[in-house]
């Protein structure tokens, strides 16, 4: 509902109202949650917000589960709400590329759970959409649940819907807050005390967050959109453009407002070739393009709407639309329209704009908790196609400490706003990203992919011995980190009969030396460069009662004792993976992967710290070498004076030693399956420390071994990777973690690990293996039992030790049992498979254990 006299107290207070603002105060009422006002600087319910610019199409369909699974979710709420026009989606293909990208639209749609994903003909395309020149493409993906939503009417419908009270015409110009926790939105039409605070502000994300003194990498970017004047082919539908707004306050253009608020009766369409959308207007059609060169927005001049245009929206620029501008394009957006569309040839515009809509470096939404500000969230970067989907999540987030959708658990990594790495909040950097971003938008993107842009950002002391090497660089938050290297091409004719030959997508940035590394590590020793992992200290009285309750498994330890446990959401979903070392009485080293695990767990861990515990995040503190393979003790006792044999360092201990001069912080564990060792040291110390263990292996044959061969390693072994095996949408139990549980302890999501009686899960991982192809399966492919999906692929690749290609998946607990057969769809082709037991390699421990010897 709307209200006039603003408040000066509530519970909760939503900056921004449109879909996504909107959405999380309906679904925070649907939780029970009282007093929410939400607050726009414009009118209601057009905002001047890209809420209301849009033309509202859905595509839901995407190689990401969690915007597939939100998409889905919001075409069904606004269905029922009866403001969606579920007239179905469909994407054409110009080329034979597009075609073999479409095919894996349909594998997408099956594993995600959208219902009947279709090939179509050139025919059959124009069958359902009657403007498009069949002889002009090779056909085409339909999804019957596509469609558009009709932005006013749900913005309206979520008012009418809301117990909370919206007010229009306020804009917040402060946030205040009492150290850590926020306690006031300052507007210009008074002070809100609140206990909670949402920034939904999308385009005007940064500067909202800037008030609280938090740089968030959100980049403003034009967006063009035309509508025709009435088309004779489309003479027989019905318009009511020039009624559709009437009586409603608009901001600037009311030409916009009109068209957007009239509806399709043909299926939303797309030519991603020539990056670009269309839909039709009622006897008009809209055409949107992304087929021009980047047009970013300064977030910090971001205005407000005037008499004369709305905020969120600039003037068109005919060059954009009429030139090729975008540099992957050969075509502009007018010509491959017309070609595309032949009915739009000549005709005139009754509406034009460059929208402005917003991206995040990597294109996802950020989501959750700011740590920065307890009690301060966010929801932006997010498009109408997923705005239902993510308003409900972040309500369910802020009520319960639980990520959910519809109910159900989800991965939250991919979208957590802590995931972003720290010179991500710079703002040219995030800027040029969200212009990058908006470049690729409909491009097909390779498996493996690497951006050349912005790089050598964050690189570990061994990266000049590892660039001698030829090492083949990827980046990851910012860290160089190498995939392989060309120095071991000598070991491919060495193992030339134990890698088989891998072709077509799958192949795409693989190199054969990753499997040569592989087999190397197996049966000698290697050099892994872990310095994108991270330690977070804790130290303090009450450090070891504090990681017991924040830790899954039992804490209890010695000093020198190693401990792998979870970090678990109230839900009992695994928020991250950890290895605790007990370094002293009120002294622990917690180590976390590398990616966004440093800023989620560490921040997780900082936030639930009393005032007795410090909590010290030394991401790129230590540079960190794993050693790894049966001559690993061998070569490590040669570089110390410290006892390395098995009785005096037995696995998961840990000792303070010295490798040659370098101080040095060892854990005997490996992420590989083989003997060896994580050797953390202070960062300046890192170059000396792979020089001595370099130099004293020459006569071992010690190799680098890179991202690569560790993924299949890991993989042989069944270890698990965070935010691709295991998420906050999983309990250990499903992950296959038993051990790493200790129910006698008290520690976040016991209680529902206990009370879902979650520990015979309906689902559970498992591992398979190819049956009659080496080929390597790509992840989100569909895993199907007796003809139906039972689940998708996590993650692929070659056991080159086990001689078999290994997909992980979830599968019902009734499929998942050793020996059953089941089918994988990849690019197009049927796969027979096997679920296997877990471990594929040395089941009994016998390698990673082992005594070795020092001969």
């Amino acid at each position: 509902m709307s209200s006039t006299e603003l408040p000066g107290q509530a519970h909760t207070v939503i900056i921004g109202a449109g879909a996504v603002g909107s959405s999380v105060a309906y679904h925070l009422s649907e939780l029970g949650a009282e007093d929410i006002l939400v607050l726009d600087q414009g009118p209601l319910p057009v905002t001047g917000g890209s809420s209301v610019h849009a033309p509202g199409i859905m595509f839901q369909t995407s190689p990401s589960k969690i915007q597939t699974k939100t998409a889905y979710y919001t075409s069904r709420l606004l269905s029922d709400a009866g403001v969606y026009d579920e007239v179905g989606g469909i994407e054409v293909a110009r080329s034979e590329q597009r075609m073999d990208f479409l095919q894996r639209r349909v594998e997408w749609a099956k594993s995600y759970g959208l219902p009947n994903p279709t090939l179509l003909s050139p025919s059959e395309v124009s069958d359902r959409l009657p403007l498009v020149d069949s002889s002009e493409i090779l056909g085409g993906y339909y999804s019957p649940t596509d469609g558009r939503v009709d932005g006013i009417a749900a913005l309206e419908w979520y008012r009418e819907h809301t117990n909370g009270r919206f007010f229009s015409h306020t804009q917040v110009i402060d946030l205040e807050t009492d150290k850590q926790s926020i306690t006031r939105v300052i507007t210009d039409r008074g002070n809100i005390e609140c206990e909670r605070c949402v920034i939904a502000t999308n385009n005007w994300g940064y500067q909202t967050a800037q008030l609280a003194d938090i740089d968030l990498p959100i980049a403003p970017v034009e967006h063009q959109y035309v509508v025709t004047e009435p088309l004779t082919e489309l003479s027989n539908e019905r318009s009511t453009i020039g009624n559709n707004t009437t009586g409603l306050e608009i901001p600037g253009n009311r030409d916009i407002q009109e068209v957007m608020s009239e509806g399709p009766t043909l299926p939303v369409g797309r030519d991603q070739d020539n990056s670009l959308y269309f839909r039709t207007h009622g006897n008009s059609i809209g055409l949107g393009s992304y087929n021009h060169e980047s047009l970013s927005v300064d977030p910090d001049e971001m205005g407000t709407n005037s008499a004369d245009e709305q905020a969120s929206v600039n003037p068109f620029t005919p060059k954009h639309w009429e030139q090729p501008t975008h540099p992957n394009r050969e075509k502009s957006a007018q010509e491959a329209f017309e070609t595309l569309l032949p009915a739009v040839e000549d005709q005139g515009y009754m509406a034009t704009e460059n929208g402005i809509f917003v991206f995040t470096p990597d294109g996802m939404p950020a989501l959750g908790p700011l740590a920065d500000v307890d009690g301060l969230w966010s929801a932006l970067a997010i498009w109408w196609t997923h705005s239902g989907g993510y308003g409900n999540i972040l309500a369910e987030w802020m009520e319960s400490g639980v990520p959910q959708l519809d109910g159900q658990r989800i991965d939250s990594s991919a979208i957590h706003v802590e995931r972003f790495a720290p010179h991500v909040g710079e703002k040219d950097y995030f800027v040029d990203k969200g212009a990058k971003r908006y470049q690729q938008v409909y491009s097909i993107v390779e498996p493996r992919w690497q951006s050349s842009s912005h790089r050598g950002l964050r690189r570990s002391p061994f990266h000049a011995h590892q660039d001698n090497l030829g090492a083949e660089f990827t980046h990851s938050g910012g860290w160089e980190s190498a995939r392989w290297y060309a120095s071991n091409e000598d070991l491919l004719e060495r193992y030339e009969d134990k890698i088989p030959a891998q072709d077509g997508w799958q192949a795409i940035n693989r190199s054969r030396i990753e499997a040569a590394e592989h087999l190397h590590t197996r049966e000698a020793v290697s050099l892994y460069d872990m310095s994108s992992f991270s330690s977070i200290m804790i130290e303090g009285t009450d450090a070891g009662s504090f990681l017991q309750r924040m830790c899954s498994n039992n804490i209890s330890l010695d000093v020198g004792d190693v401990r792998y446990s979870l970090l678990l959401n109230q839900g009992g979903g695994i928020l991250g993976d950890v290895t605790v070392v007990k370094i002293a009485d009120t002294k622990y080293m917690v180590t976390t992967g590398g990616g966004s695990s440093p800023q989620i767990h560490g921040s997780w861990l900082k936030s639930h710290a009393p005032e007795t515990v410090a909590v010290n995040i030394e991401e790129g503190a230590k540079s960190t070498i794993g050693l790894w393979g049966p001559d690993s003790r061998l070569l490590l006792q040669r570089c110390t004076d410290a006892d390395v044999s098995n009785d005096e360092f037995p696995y998961f201990t840990a000792k303070q030693l010295y490798v040659g001069e370098v101080p040095v912080t060892a854990l005997r564990v490996s992420y590989v399956g083989e003997l060896g060792w994580e050797l953390w040291a202070p960062v300046e110390y890192g170059a000396r420390l792979w020089e001595t263990l370099w130099d004293a292996g020459q006569d071992l044959d010690i190799r680098p071994m890179g991202d690569g061969a560790l993924e299949s390693m890991r993989l042989e072994k069944g270890y698990r990777l965070w935010g691709t095996d295991i998420d906050t949408d999983v309990n250990p139990f499903e992950a296959g973690l038993p051990f790493a549980v200790d129910m006698e302890t008290d520690f976040i999501g016991q209680a529902a690990l206990d009370n879902q009686g979650q520990r015979q899960p309906q689902n559970k991982i498992t591992p398979l293996t190819i049956d009659n192809s080496t080929d390597i399966m790509l992840s989100g492919r569909p895993v199907s039992h007796n003809g139906s999906v039972k689940g998708y692929v996590q993650a692929g690749s070659y056991g080159y030790s086990v001689d078999a290609s290994i997909a992980y998946t979830y599968l019902p607990a009734t499929v998942a049992e050793a020996g059953t057969s089941v089918t994988i769809q990849c690019e197009g082709q049927e796969y027979d498979a096997t679920v296997r037991d877990e471990p594929l390699y040395d089941a009994a421990r016998e390698k990673i254990t082992r005594w070795g010897s020092y001969a």
